[in-house]
């Protein structure tokens, strides 16, 4: 919804240093005339403001501020939002029926691409309105503009973020029979063999090995090392150890067969994922993935 895409992770964990940022003016002065009514847990509040508003550039400001303890460099925030046209006053839909909000998390890769953004969040109260607004802009070809929008975020709350492990950490479970097997490399890489394996008719998600940490919810976004093959040949696809760095993703924006097969799953784990082409890309597939996949897959955090 609005800038909560603009506001989505990045998919590294390798923070880029930040202290050549330039934070740009807020121009917090044009979000006078908003005034913000809490509705209530759940509900979307009451927004109102004089319209149409001078948006003529990227701002952002505290419209009220919140009672809660300041949100820190390093802290992951949950917000909900709620969205206007600038112009007209009109909503465009909010995120308040959904308990889960947006989880960000407020580190240097974040800040290097929303400086406003963050210098915003960061030194804000837990329970603050904040507004963010960018001016209309021109539709394509055509001479007419999409409206100049504003989005009225409420911070939920702020809390520390875990360091990620290094590796799976926990109980080796006994492999199961009938499926794809597993074994590490001198550099304790997963390796995966089809074998005998027949191909899959529905998810399979094994645990190799079962970690003590949080139990992952649909909604995370979690940081993982992983290793996919097709099942037909058992060919790597794709790799996290072979790009040498760990990835962060929402189980939201990935394929159904690892949002279904991870979620339930603890930090700490190594899951076998065996995932018919339906829950994966389908039968054409997608780049060098074919048809039905089999991911190792090393829950190493939560962010």
């Amino acid at each position: 919804m609005l800038l909560l895409t603009a506001c989505g992770q990045s998919a590294s964990t390798d923070p880029t240093p930040s202290a050549s940022v330039s934070v740009p003016p807020s121009n917090a002065e044009v979000f006078t005339s908003v005034k913000v009514v809490d509705q209530g847990k759940g509900k979307a509040p009451t927004v109102t403001f004089k319209t149409p508003l001078a948006i003529t550039a990227e701002s952002m400001g505290v419209v009220s501020e919140g009672k809660g303890a300041a949100v820190k460099a390093g802290q992951a925030v949950t917000l909900q939002a709620i969205g206007f046209n600038a112009e007209d006053g009109k909503t465009n839909g909010d995120s308040f029926s959904d308990p889960a909000g947006q989880r960000i998390v407020m580190d240097d890769t974040f800040k290097a691409s929303n400086p406003l953004v963050y210098s915003t969040f960061v030194g804000a109260k837990v329970g603050s309105w904040v507004a963010y607004a960018y001016p209309a802009a021109a539709a394509g070809a055509t001479a007419s503009t999409e409206p100049a929008v504003m989005t009225v975020f409420l911070i939920e709350s702020a809390t520390d973020v875990a360091t990620p492990l290094s590796k799976p950490e926990g109980e080796t479970v006994a492999p199961v029979a009938g499926l794809p097997t597993v074994k590490e490399d001198a550099k304790g890489v997963p390796a995966i063999t089809i074998g005998d394996a027949k191909a899959p008719t529905e998810l399979v998600a094994q645990d190799l090995i079962k970690g003590t940490g949080a139990v992952l919810k649909e909604s995370d976004t979690i940081v993982a090392n992983y290793v996919g093959v097709n099942f037909v040949g058992g060919d790597i696809f794709d790799s996290s150890f072979e790009a040498g760095k760990v990835a962060t993703f929402p189980l939201t924006g990935v394929i159904q067969g690892w949002t279904k097969g991870l979620t339930g799953k603890t930090v700490g784990s190594r899951v076998l994922l065996v995932i018919p082409s339906a829950m994966a890309y389908g039968e054409t597939g997608q780049g060098k993935a074919k048809g039905d996949l089999v991911f190792v897959v090393d829950i190493l955090g939560v962010q």
